[in-house]
């Protein structure tokens, strides 16, 4: 590594950092104006980063496209209109009848009290808070550059934003307007191409975001511009409730009795117990899929995947579902606040059907199957999950927990979209905290698989939407020998660790399997998250994983 790039990985680390105190110190204060000197603070940090999701967050005057419908994907539907977005803990909002809006691609209830407030359900512990933070100041910065091309230097209006204002108008009203017209003066207000600006239309057309990038674009001008030319203050607060109870695992803690709950009423605690996060769909599709006289024509778990995985499907994944419910599968929905759904498969029910595996005889075992947790979050719901179950009833109660397995995806540094990464580590971003651990999985475990596989230690991020080529490249480079990245690996390993070794709560002899498939290499153009997920792409990593996991859990009986 030159001079000049151990310079640019020392700024941005040090931009990192500063993000993360400004954002605690803001959260401390209860509220801040995003552009009033604590969050000019925070955008002047983030341009110093420019993560790689968000493209030209940098360009002094070209708006950034992908990593808009990114972040908008993330958010809720219509907050470009709010001038005031408050964070709030579960407060009640649901009780009384007012109507969550859920974003497409991060599953929290938002809720849309007047046509200037948006508040925002925080039940999944810091990571969470920092992830939308960061995303809102990119939204404000992009909104200031759409501010500066509708106004001149005396704060006059110019002709392209009222053009866009009529526009607007027309679309509310279900009225035609020249789209080609239209897009041209968005292309003058954005600062992009036109072949651009008609790319990203249909993108944002063709999301589950509901405005358009019309809409979008003028309601980020139009609270810019009330803000400098009206003093309509624009502004980012923190109910006192969620200030009082980050970081006490409410939510998770209920989260995990739930579960507890559901296997002492079922005689299932004393069994042999394996928890996996994963998805909720392919130990279901590896389990039961092949016992359904339908599913018998397909050739393997991959082509069934992908059939029941079509929209026009869904009554094929449904009769699987259907039949997991009946021969041993539970499924608890998340009540608690947590966004965790879980599905708890009993497999001594699941031995009088031929499927892909064979199931033990005797003291068949219990999987606990929970949906994929976020950052911090892992830690809360892996140490509440693993403590005893403690009731008024009985003394508390060990859980027999053999293995705790963790699936998912991940950025990779050294490979391609669809590889996969088994960590034998996780290094902490920003510090020297480290956790080695024993991968019952290794690289013979996929030979003939048809999959790249990497092996080596992983970075726990404090957020995907803080990384640029120059944090990502030292992870590679340095002594690290980082494989990817990834948000939540670190803080489930402190959890298992936490139970074996101090608390006792569980054996020290539980194995621990970790694989990672890549959803994306941040270090590719056009390959980072904003571009797209994998889709279709993802299913043979996924299922790969998922039976080579199942056959190592049914080993260990």
């Amino acid at each position: 590594m030159t001079k000049a790039e151990k310079r640019k990985t020392h700024a941005s680390r040090s931009a990192i950092e500063r993000i993360y105190v400004n954002m605690r110190h803001m959260f401390n204060r209860g509220k801040y104006k995003p552009t009033g000197m604590s969050g000019e603070s925070l955008m002047k940090s983030l341009l110093t980063l420019s993560p790689e999701i968000y493209g030209m967050i940098a360009h002094e005057e070209k708006v950034e496209l992908d990593g808009m419908l990114y972040i908008l994907e993330r958010l809720p539907d219509g907050i470009e209109e709010c001038r005031f977005v408050k964070l709030i803990a579960r407060e009640g909002f649901q009780e009384i009848g007012q109507d969550s809006i859920i974003p497409p691609k991060r599953r929290r209830n938002c809720y849309r009290i007047d046509e200037d407030r948006m508040y925002v359900e925080m039940t999944r512990g810091r990571s969470d808070i920092y992830d939308i933070l960061t995303h809102l100041t990119f939204m404000y910065h992009e909104s200031e550059k759409i501010r500066n091309k509708c106004i001149d230097s005396k704060g006059r209006i110019l002709n392209d934003w009222i053009k866009l204002e009529e526009i607007v108008a027309k679309e509310k009203n279900n009225e035609l307007f020249d789209e080609q017209k239209a897009i041209v003066y968005l292309s003058n207000i954005l600062s992009r191409t036109v072949d651009q600006v008609r790319e990203a239309v249909e993108k944002f057309k063709n999301s589950k975001i509901k405005n358009s990038l019309y809409h979008i674009t003028f309601w980020l001008g139009k609270n810019s511009i009330d803000e400098y030319l009206n003093e309509n203050d624009r502004e980012i607060s923190f109910s006192e409730k969620l200030r009082e109870i980050i970081g006490q695992h409410i939510y998770g803690e209920q989260w995990a009795d739930n579960i507890k709950s559901l296997l002492m009423k079922n005689d299932l605690y004393d069994r042999p117990i394996h928890i996996i996060s994963a998805n909720l769909h392919s130990f279901q599709n590896a389990i039961y899929g092949f016992a359904l006289p339908e599913t018998k024509k397909f050739k393997n778990i991959e082509e069934l995947a992908i059939e029941t995985g079509k929209a026009e499907r869904r009554d094929l994944n449904n009769k699987i579902k259907g039949f997991a419910l009946k021969h041993g599968m539970y499924q608890l929905e998340d009540h608690s606040g947590t966004n965790l759904t879980v599905q708890v498969f009993d497999l001594e029910k699941a031995k009088n059907f031929k499927g892909i595996f064979q199931i033990p005889e005797k003291n068949s075992p219990v999987l606990i199957v929970m949906d994929y947790a976020f950052g911090e979050q892992a830690y809360e719901c892996m140490d509440e999950l693993l403590k005893p179950y403690e009731s008024d009833q009985h003394d508390p109660i060990n859980l027999n927990i053999k293995s705790v397995t963790i699936m998912g995806k991940a950025g990779i540094l050294l490979g391609d979209k669809g590889d996969v990464m088994l960590p034998t580590a996780h290094v902490f971003e920003g510090s020297g905290d480290n956790y080695p651990f024993d991968n019952m999985l290794n690289v013979k475990d996929f030979e003939g698989s048809g999959l790249n596989i990497s092996e080596g230690t992983m970075v726990t991020v404090l957020g995907t939407s803080l990384q640029n080529r120059s944090v990502l490249n030292h992870f590679l480079t340095s002594t690290w020998n980082a494989i990817g990245l990834e948000m939540e690996g670190a803080h489930y390993q402190k959890a298992i660790q936490s139970a074996t070794k101090i608390r006792k709560s569980i054996s020290e002899d539980v194995k621990v399997m970790y694989a990672y498939y890549a959803s994306d290499n941040p270090l590719k153009t056009g390959n980072t998250l904003a571009s797209g997920s994998l889709g279709a792409e993802g299913i043979l990593p996924t299922y790969i994983i998922s039976m080579k996991v199942l056959e190592k859990v049914l080993s260990l009986n």
